[in-house]
């Protein structure tokens, strides 16, 4: 695989980070109050990065397992199946987060990181123990899977945190 192509695919998922950051970030550019930027920061990254990131992982190993074998540096195996259903679940719950109350949200992306974060520990494992160097096992996954789950939990944290916060009388009148 040439450099160009290797990175391509390994920054890829790189994809379902960046779009919903940047949709949130031009959407909450006038938002009229914090609370107003932050769900909207939550709604962008329930559906983009959570649902839609998921969405996408369960279409790829469902309709094409051998190239996402290839791309995760194993062989194609049954266990790939069970993946897939494993990310529509993700993809049904980040999609249910836009709509969710922020102690939902909470639970969500703890429910998302479990898998996530232990997807995580085994492409680590794969990396240093086997010298897996795939795409689909280094690089842009390891960021999503990170980063996915711990940006909703940290966004659900903030807006129940910024929802028992007295305001003040003149913002309350405005």
């Amino acid at each position: 695989m040439d450099n160009l192509s290797y990175v391509a695919q390994s920054a890829f998922p790189l994809v379902w980070i960046a779009v919903p950051a940047a949709g949130a970030y031009l959407r909450t550019r006038h938002a009229r109050s914090p609370q107003e930027a932050l769900e909207t920061w939550q709604r962008w990254w329930a559906i983009g990065a959570f649902g839609c990131g998921s969405l996408w992982m369960t279409v790829a190993f469902l309709g094409a397992p051998d190239t996402m074998a290839t791309a995760i540096g194993f062989e194609r195996t049954p266990f790939m199946f069970e993946i897939a259903f494993a990310n529509l679940g993700m993809a049904l719950l980040g999609f249910r987060a836009a709509s969710a109350s922020a102690r939902e949200r909470v639970t969500i992306g703890v429910g998302g990181a479990m898998f996530l974060w232990g997807a995580v520990a085994g492409h680590l494992y794969q990396w240093f123990a086997n010298g897996d160097h795939a795409p689909g096992n280094t690089g842009g996954v390891l960021a999503t899977d990170i980063l996915i789950p711990a940006v909703m939990i940290i966004l659900a944290v903030r807006s129940r945190r910024l929802a028992a916060t007295p305001r003040p009388a003149e913002a309350v009148a405005a």
